[in-house]
Protein backbone atom coordinates (compact mmCIF):
# COMPACT_ATOMS: atom_id res chain seq x y z
CA UNK A 1 0.00 0.00 0.00
CA UNK A 2 2.84 2.25 0.46
CA UNK A 3 3.92 2.24 -2.97
CA UNK A 4 0.58 3.69 -4.01
CA UNK A 5 1.29 6.94 -1.50
CA UNK A 6 5.22 7.87 -2.25
CA UNK A 7 6.69 8.44 -5.19
CA UNK A 8 5.82 8.64 -8.62
CA UNK A 9 3.26 6.16 -9.21
CA UNK A 10 1.40 7.68 -6.11
CA UNK A 11 1.47 10.59 -8.04
CA UNK A 12 -0.11 8.91 -10.93
CA UNK A 13 -2.88 7.30 -9.02
CA UNK A 14 -3.92 10.65 -7.28
CA UNK A 15 -4.05 12.39 -10.86
CA UNK A 16 -6.13 9.19 -12.52
CA UNK A 17 -8.90 8.90 -9.99
CA UNK A 18 -9.28 13.06 -9.61
CA UNK A 19 -9.77 13.28 -13.81
CA UNK A 20 -11.66 10.37 -13.60
CA UNK A 21 -13.82 12.18 -10.91
CA UNK A 22 -13.95 14.86 -13.08
CA UNK A 23 -15.04 13.01 -16.33
CA UNK A 24 -17.79 10.78 -14.48
CA UNK A 25 -19.11 14.58 -13.48
CA UNK A 26 -19.00 15.68 -16.81
CA UNK A 27 -20.73 12.71 -18.43
CA UNK A 28 -23.39 11.67 -16.00
CA UNK A 29 -24.62 14.89 -14.58
CA UNK A 30 -27.90 15.91 -16.46
CA UNK A 31 -27.29 18.79 -18.61
CA UNK A 32 -29.57 20.67 -19.78
CA UNK A 33 -29.75 20.78 -24.38
CA UNK A 34 -32.62 23.43 -24.01
CA UNK A 35 -32.20 26.81 -25.30
CA UNK A 36 -33.10 29.39 -21.98
CA UNK A 37 -33.41 33.04 -22.87
CA UNK A 38 -34.94 34.85 -19.86
CA UNK A 39 -38.08 36.78 -20.13
CA UNK A 40 -39.17 39.78 -18.60
CA UNK A 41 -42.89 41.08 -18.18
CA UNK A 42 -42.33 45.00 -19.64
CA UNK A 43 -46.53 45.47 -18.41
CA UNK A 44 -45.46 47.30 -15.20
CA UNK A 45 -42.97 49.40 -16.79
CA UNK A 46 -44.97 50.34 -19.87
CA UNK A 47 -48.52 51.27 -17.25
CA UNK A 48 -45.97 53.65 -15.39
CA UNK A 49 -44.35 55.57 -18.47
CA UNK A 50 -48.23 55.61 -19.53
CA UNK A 51 -49.02 57.31 -15.67
CA UNK A 52 -45.97 59.89 -15.89
CA UNK A 53 -44.41 60.30 -19.33
CA UNK A 54 -44.36 64.08 -20.52
CA UNK A 55 -43.91 62.64 -24.04
CA UNK A 56 -46.28 59.81 -26.15
CA UNK A 57 -44.86 56.63 -25.45
CA UNK A 58 -44.78 53.76 -28.36
CA UNK A 59 -45.01 50.21 -27.48
CA UNK A 60 -45.19 46.87 -29.63
CA UNK A 61 -48.84 46.08 -30.36
CA UNK A 62 -47.75 42.76 -29.79
CA UNK A 63 -44.84 40.64 -29.79
CA UNK A 64 -43.82 38.80 -32.74
CA UNK A 65 -44.09 34.79 -32.78
CA UNK A 66 -40.81 33.45 -31.79
CA UNK A 67 -39.34 37.07 -29.88
CA UNK A 68 -38.96 37.13 -26.33
CA UNK A 69 -38.61 40.24 -24.56
CA UNK A 70 -35.88 40.23 -22.67
CA UNK A 71 -35.00 43.54 -20.21
CA UNK A 72 -37.31 46.58 -19.76
CA UNK A 73 -35.51 49.65 -18.54
CA UNK A 74 -36.60 53.32 -17.34
CA UNK A 75 -33.97 55.73 -17.10
CA UNK A 76 -33.40 59.71 -16.43
CA UNK A 77 -30.90 60.78 -18.84
CA UNK A 78 -30.11 64.13 -19.52
CA UNK A 79 -33.49 65.12 -17.90
CA UNK A 80 -35.62 63.33 -20.24
CA UNK A 81 -37.15 59.92 -19.33
CA UNK A 82 -36.12 57.37 -21.23
CA UNK A 83 -37.49 53.88 -22.31
CA UNK A 84 -35.30 50.42 -23.63
CA UNK A 85 -37.25 47.41 -24.19
CA UNK A 86 -35.12 44.96 -25.57
CA UNK A 87 -35.98 41.31 -27.55
CA UNK A 88 -34.35 38.33 -28.80
CA UNK A 89 -35.49 38.00 -32.28
CA UNK A 90 -36.91 34.82 -33.64
CA UNK A 91 -33.78 35.06 -35.38
CA UNK A 92 -32.22 34.89 -32.15
CA UNK A 93 -30.33 38.38 -33.08
CA UNK A 94 -30.98 41.51 -30.90
CA UNK A 95 -33.53 43.74 -30.92
CA UNK A 96 -34.44 47.58 -28.76
CA UNK A 97 -37.06 49.94 -29.02
CA UNK A 98 -36.17 53.43 -27.40
CA UNK A 99 -37.19 55.92 -27.07
CA UNK A 100 -36.96 59.55 -25.23
CA UNK A 101 -38.05 63.29 -24.82
CA UNK A 102 -34.39 64.37 -24.24
CA UNK A 103 -33.31 67.59 -26.41
CA UNK A 104 -31.40 68.36 -28.94
CA UNK A 105 -33.04 65.05 -30.42
CA UNK A 106 -30.06 63.88 -32.35
CA UNK A 107 -27.88 63.47 -29.78
CA UNK A 108 -30.08 60.68 -28.13
CA UNK A 109 -30.14 58.96 -32.09
CA UNK A 110 -26.44 59.01 -32.03
CA UNK A 111 -26.02 57.83 -29.02
CA UNK A 112 -28.26 54.85 -29.31
CA UNK A 113 -26.87 54.34 -33.01
CA UNK A 114 -23.54 54.44 -32.39
CA UNK A 115 -23.66 56.11 -35.55
CA UNK A 116 -24.64 59.69 -36.66
CA UNK A 117 -23.96 58.53 -40.45
CA UNK A 118 -27.68 58.19 -41.61
CA UNK A 119 -27.24 55.28 -44.80
CA UNK A 120 -31.18 55.98 -46.20
CA UNK A 121 -34.75 56.42 -45.20
CA UNK A 122 -37.20 53.87 -44.83
CA UNK A 123 -41.38 54.37 -45.29
CA UNK A 124 -42.61 52.28 -42.43
CA UNK A 125 -46.33 51.96 -41.39
CA UNK A 126 -46.43 55.46 -43.32
CA UNK A 127 -43.89 57.32 -41.09
CA UNK A 128 -40.41 58.68 -42.73
CA UNK A 129 -37.47 56.10 -40.91
CA UNK A 130 -33.85 57.26 -40.93
CA UNK A 131 -31.41 54.09 -41.54
CA UNK A 132 -28.30 54.08 -39.85
CA UNK A 133 -26.14 50.94 -39.85
CA UNK A 134 -22.27 50.85 -37.68
CA UNK A 135 -20.61 47.99 -40.15
CA UNK A 136 -18.06 46.99 -37.32
CA UNK A 137 -20.98 46.27 -34.59
CA UNK A 138 -23.19 44.94 -37.31
CA UNK A 139 -25.43 47.54 -35.67
CA UNK A 140 -28.63 48.58 -37.65
CA UNK A 141 -31.05 51.34 -36.70
CA UNK A 142 -34.02 52.87 -37.53
CA UNK A 143 -34.57 56.39 -36.16
CA UNK A 144 -38.03 58.46 -36.13
CA UNK A 145 -37.81 62.16 -34.86
CA UNK A 146 -41.39 63.19 -33.86
CA UNK A 147 -42.46 66.51 -32.03
CA UNK A 148 -42.29 65.02 -28.57
CA UNK A 149 -40.19 61.55 -28.34
CA UNK A 150 -37.17 59.88 -30.43
CA UNK A 151 -37.92 56.70 -31.40
CA UNK A 152 -35.41 54.16 -31.86
CA UNK A 153 -35.84 50.59 -33.25
CA UNK A 154 -31.83 49.48 -33.14
CA UNK A 155 -29.80 45.92 -32.69
CA UNK A 156 -28.25 42.94 -34.46
CA UNK A 157 -31.06 42.00 -35.97
CA UNK A 158 -31.72 42.02 -39.68
CA UNK A 159 -33.68 45.02 -41.20
CA UNK A 160 -36.73 42.59 -41.89
CA UNK A 161 -36.91 42.44 -38.11
CA UNK A 162 -36.16 45.81 -37.06
CA UNK A 163 -38.76 46.83 -39.53
CA UNK A 164 -41.16 44.28 -38.24
CA UNK A 165 -40.72 45.86 -34.63
CA UNK A 166 -40.99 49.01 -36.07
CA UNK A 167 -44.15 48.35 -37.70
CA UNK A 168 -46.11 46.99 -34.70
CA UNK A 169 -45.64 50.24 -32.09
CA UNK A 170 -49.00 51.86 -31.18
CA UNK A 171 -48.67 54.92 -29.62
CA UNK A 172 -50.41 54.59 -26.18
CA UNK A 173 -53.23 57.03 -24.47
CA UNK A 174 -52.25 58.70 -21.20
CA UNK A 175 -53.57 57.27 -18.03
CA UNK A 176 -54.60 59.11 -15.91
CA UNK A 177 -54.94 58.65 -11.91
Amino acid sequence: MERFTKGFLGYVVAVAVCLAGVGLFLFVTPQSRTEHIPQVNYSMDLAGLRRTADHTIYAPSAVAKGWVPTSSRITNEKGAGTWRLGFATAKRAHAMLAQSSEKPPAEFADRLANSNAVVGTRQIGGATWEERFREDKKQRTLVRFLPDTTVIVTGTADWDELVALASSLQPQTKISD
